[in-house]
């Protein structure tokens, strides 16, 4: 039987161009397989077959236009069909639900009366209002909220009428409140409101006991707390300047080490490995750990902060510099946060899309109360709820100070942060109050203890860990009669010991517990702590805690003493280090429980196996001229994508990453080629399913559309560009988009990215400041090169032509993920359509290097320049030295400059290495080899800020003018904003005769006369400030 496969539904566009026939005649292909790519003005596309069979017939060729409907090919098959073109009606239904259907029927046929039935000719039942109205009736009756007693109901409902009609709303809303708290008190597990009294979440009775020994355990941590102290301390000593945090980790100290001691799975080869972040200034807890497990030695402690020579510890988590310690960059603040929620659901993408097993693993991240005000701390928190991550656990550390002062002095950030998590989807466990309020909470009959807690404010709870016990015994049970009762029999010292949550390991053990258990939600735990703790009379609960990197002699004693850390007088004035030896109790339990827990934590390594490059068959059709056919380097890129998604080693890694822009970028095609991630599948019929570029989201799908988020798109590119040492397994993260929201908006990701030596592409599209044209100020792109060139281990590409894209781009595919290189490759992509020629042949070293010679004049050969561009102003230099020559008797060696970053990068070190060796023969930098033996000065211009290109400048030896795109950008045609800017030929051209003329190679007549000719305004202020 003879099928035909014709063009499908391509939304609003006629007359298409098919660029590339797939198959053949006589080849077999199967359902999905595709057979021609098409391409508009703006975007490719692959018509995959919705059929099976051996191709008799293929009627179209390269060239072609087609549209929907045109026959493509036929194929000779069994006359399979697509799953899309089975009609509803032939679907079988299943035996059991066809019973179900009958017997609901036969349901709703007894509740409608005889005289109300009425049957049609064609054996239609005819429900009129009345009929509809008996059903949802008895529907209604079957799903009633769980009401066991409407009786009773009807009661509560007539009281609070009454309330209402009597005293008024807010009386109503207040016995309201007051039921829901007292629900919560007496064990109810739902939760009515976003916020819960100022208690534990978990109550006493219902806590999962902690298996550990506790008096080892205090040991061990109290010896972690010391060193950790101590090595900051030791270090402020001998330079004063290092600084360095106490604070935070001495407040910390027991969430770290119940986490380490019972929850956190190391990566082995059994398992993929829990992942945490940990809270950046808690770092010297980290290596005081490490230290008790022989990790790291007393001198390596001595060097905290000094890392210049080899041995020495940074100041926070940067894998940079600990490549094999340190997992995530977490500082500065509020990075940690969004990091891990696109972490965690990078890995759940990994887990669905196959390609890790589900293993149970769990995102940690350990965030400040005052961190969270930063907005990427909370950012996110929606998209965790939504898709469901209960992979992640959040652990907040509420010790109600931030760098200056409290958190929320007026008010209570504990209860603030409940409400936002809550309200958005979260799971929220509060971690308030230690054991030692147990009794105290259960004798509270009245409710006026938990009153207090709801009325005291955080700066009142600061100032009473900063007092003692008498102040807490006056200033707070002292607030009612009833509670000034309940401590009555309790010492000021039994006061003071009242203990926070956060300190307790059973509280914070119960809680990690629960949140590890935790399914469908992400979790936090919102732990009450005090900052400081332990620090003595200077350090504890005081506004300048953070600050402090100093102790005295008196402070480290009763540090000591209340740790009980077994130290003389003299080894604390000398802030000596204490490890216990190999076979004490201490150093066998803490080795034991982490060799339970599968290794140490934290280390970073990778198993990953790398990805051989592809072919260059792949990229060969960039190679060759595009004849009179014109296209964009974007255009270009997505067409190498769909080329490497051909690739049955690159094709399963490829993750593409898209804001929201897909349709701006003409990669709608990869929605139904390859399909759009969603946990859920798709849930509905998309309105443009008929079309071919219809937004299919799916489970298994590769394509990461991540709606208007600059900052999360770009955290998830982290996540992908760090698979091959947190999951094992090396990913292509390729992340488009539109240039000026990418490293502008979201640098300090970017030097994360970097820090966690991430390896993938950023494709800065839409970019050039003239080419963007009608976007205006805030979207033209004139700098994000030179922001990319401050990130040591970004290589940064601003090609021109197809070919110089698919050079750059196969060869970052082999750097990064054959080779393993820790680099990250940003490049840009231009919206401008325009002819691209073949390749000139050997530029791929030019190519790679920052450039190469693409075209030389020598029609006069008296006077010369070297014309130098970059992306699209390459082709207004190219069009400036034709005038030139043809105009004015001036030759230009035209040289196309991929990267001026790279050419710097490469002078820098030349020039550094001469500088070093003054009497060694002087070695040539790539650029000076370049233009050694070519005469003229040099004129750069590109779509970017002069200081762009005036990188260079110091390496070239010759003079040197720069063209640029200074200022803020406007809306306009690209034509005018070349003008404007000065960037256009005729700018060049005028520019270059000037040049020429103060160099004395010619005179200055012909820069006057070309002034004159292209209406340029001499009066005209620097665009810069206009």
């Amino acid at each position: 039987m003879s099928i035909q496969l014709k063009v499908p539904d391509i939304g609003d566009f006629e007359q298409v161009e098919i660029i590339e026939v797939i198959v053949k005649a006589g080849e077999s292909i199967k359902k999905n397989d595709p057979v021609v790519t098409l391409e508009s003005d703006k975007s490719s596309v692959e018509v995959p077959s919705t059929v099976e069979g051996k191709i008799s017939n293929i009627n179209v060729k390269v060239g072609d236009k087609v549209s929907k409907g045109d026959l493509i090919l036929e194929v000779e098959g069994n006359g399979k069909s697509s799953p899309d073109e089975i009609k509803k009606s032939d679907i079988p239904i299943p035996k059991s639900t066809k019973n179900l259907i009958e017997e609901a029927e036969k349901t709703i046929q007894k509740e409608i009366p005889e005289s109300l039935k009425e049957v049609k000719k064609d054996n239609e039942i005819v429900v009129e209002k009345e009929k509809i109205k008996i059903v949802e009736d008895k529907i209604s009756k079957n799903i009633k909220d769980g009401d066991i007693d409407p009786i009773e109901t009807k009661e509560w409902i007539d009281s609070l009428s009454s309330v209402l009609e009597t005293d008024g709303s807010s009386r109503a809303q207040f016995l309201i409140k007051q039921l829901i708290e007292h629900s919560y008190r007496q064990g109810s597990d739902l939760v009515l409101s976003r916020n819960t009294p100022y208690i534990n979440t978990i109550s006493p009775e219902k806590e999962t006991k902690s298996p550990g020994d506790q008096n080892i355990e205090r040991r061990i941590r109290s010896l972690i707390r010391w060193n950790a102290a101590a090595m900051v301390v030791r270090a402020n000593k001998k330079f004063p300047e290092l600084g360095g945090h106490i604070g935070t980790f001495a407040s910390a100290a027991t969430l770290y080490d119940v986490g380490m001691n019972h929850f956190w799975r190391a990566k082995n080869n059994k398992f993929g490995g829990d992942l945490i972040y940990f809270q950046g200034h808690s770092a010297p807890g980290m290596y005081a750990r490490a230290f008790l497990e022989g990790r790291l030695n007393e001198k390596q402690l001595d060097n905290f902060r000094q890392e210049v020579n080899p041995g020495g510890l940074s100041s926070y988590p940067h894998p940079w510099l600990m490549p094999n310690f340190w997992q995530f960059p977490t500082v500065s603040m509020g990075l940690g946060p969004m990091l891990a929620i696109y972490q965690a659901r990078f890995m759940k993408y990994l887990i669905n899309r196959g390609l890790i097993k589900d293993e149970g693993r769990k995102v940690w991240a350990f965030l400040g109360d005052g961190e969270m005000d930063e907005p990427e701390s909370m950012g996110a928190i929606g998209l965790a709820a939504r898709e469901n991550l209960d992979n992640l656990i959040f652990v907040v550390n509420c010790n109600l100070q931030r760098l200056d002062g409290p958190v929320r002095g007026n008010g209570k950030i504990i209860q603030e942060l409940e409400g936002i998590f809550r309200g958005a989807g979260w799971d929220v466990i509060k971690v308030i109050w230690g054991s030692y309020w147990d009794q105290l909470l259960a004798k509270d009959k009245t409710g006026h203890l938990v009153k207090i807690m709801n009325e005291t404010v955080d700066g009142e709870y600061q100032a009473f860990k900063a007092r003692n016990g008498l102040y807490v015994r006056e200033n707070f049970f002292g607030k009612y009669p009833e509670t000034k009762e309940l401590v009555s029999s309790l010492s000021d010292k039994d006061i003071w010991r009242l203990n926070r949550g956060g300190h307790d390991p059973h509280k914070v053990y119960a809680a990690y517990d629960l949140a590890s258990k935790n399914k469908g939600k992400p979790t936090v735990i919102i732990a009450k702590t005090i900052k400081g703790y332990g620090m003595g009379k200077t350090g504890e609960s005081v506004n300048t805690t953070h600050q402090q990197k100093k102790m005295g002699v008196d402070d480290l004693m009763y540090y000591r003493d209340r740790f009980d850390v077994p130290l003389t007088d003299k080894q604390v004035q000398d802030v000596q280090y204490f490890r216990p030896n190999e076979n004490s109790e201490e150093i066998k339990y803490l080795k034991e429980r982490r060799k339970q827990l599968g290794g140490f934590i934290p280390e970073r390594s990778s198993l990953s196996k790398p990805i051989k490059a592809p072919p260059k068959d792949i990229f060969e059709s960039f190679m060759k001229s595009t004849g009179e056919k014109e296209m964009s380097t974007t255009m270009a890129l997505v067409r190498m994508l769909t080329n490497l998604l051909r690739d049955k080693n690159v094709a399963p890694r490829l993750v593409p990453i898209i804001p929201d822009e897909a349709r701006t970028f003409g990669m709608e095609g990869f929605f139904r080629k390859i399909g759009i991630y969603a946990h859920e599948g798709q849930k509905y019929e998309p309105e443009d399913s008929e079309q071919l570029s219809s937004y299919k989201e799916e489970k298994s799908g590769q394509v990461l559309e991540e709606g208007i988020t600059e900052a999360g798109a770009m955290s998830s590119w982290i996540a992908a560009a760090t698979a091959y040492t947190n999951h094992d397994i090396e990913m292509i993260p390729v992340y488009i988009f539109y240039s000026m929201f990418g490293f502008q908006r979201v640098g300090d990701f970017a030097w994360a990215a970097g820090d966690a030596q991430a390896r993938g592409f950023l494709i800065g599209a839409t970019a050039g400041r003239t080419t963007l044209a009608g976007e205006g100020l805030q979207h033209q792109d004139g700098h994000s090169h030179i922001l990319a060139s401050m990130i040591p281990n970004c290589v940064s590409y601003d090609p021109t032509f197809s070919y110089e894209m698919a050079v750059i781009f196969r060869e970052g595919l082999r750097r990064m993920h054959e080779k393993n290189e820790n680099i990250f490759y940003y490049i840009t992509a231009m919206n401008e359509n325009y002819s691209h020629p073949e390749k000139p042949e050997g530029a791929d070293e030019g190519i790679l290097k920052g450039m190469y010679l693409f075209k030389e004049y020598k029609n006069k050969g008296k006077i010369k320049i070297q014309l130098l561009g970059s992306g699209t102003i390459l082709r207004e230099a190219i069009a400036a030295a034709k005038i030139l020559s043809e105009e004015y008797g001036v030759d230009s060696d035209i040289w196309s400059v991929t990267s001026f970053n790279e050419l710097r990068k490469d002078g820098m070190e030349v020039e550094r290495k001469n500088l070093l060796n003054p009497t060694n023969k002087k070695e040539k930098s790539y650029i000076e080899k370049c233009l050694e033996k070519r005469d003229g000065p040099v004129i750069a211009v590109s779509d970017y800020v002069r200081s762009f290109s005036d990188q260079i400048r110091p390496y070239t030896g010759k003079s040197f003018y720069s063209l640029g795109t200074d200022g803020f950008g406007r809306s306009d045609t690209r034509k005018n904003l070349r003008k404007f800017f000065e960037v256009d030929k005729e700018h060049i051209v005028a520019y270059t005769l000037s040049a020429l003329a103060k160099e004395q190679l010619m005179g200055t007549d012909s820069a006057e006369k070309a002034i004159k000719k292209y209406n340029i305004d001499k009066k005209k202020a620097f665009p810069a400030k206009l």
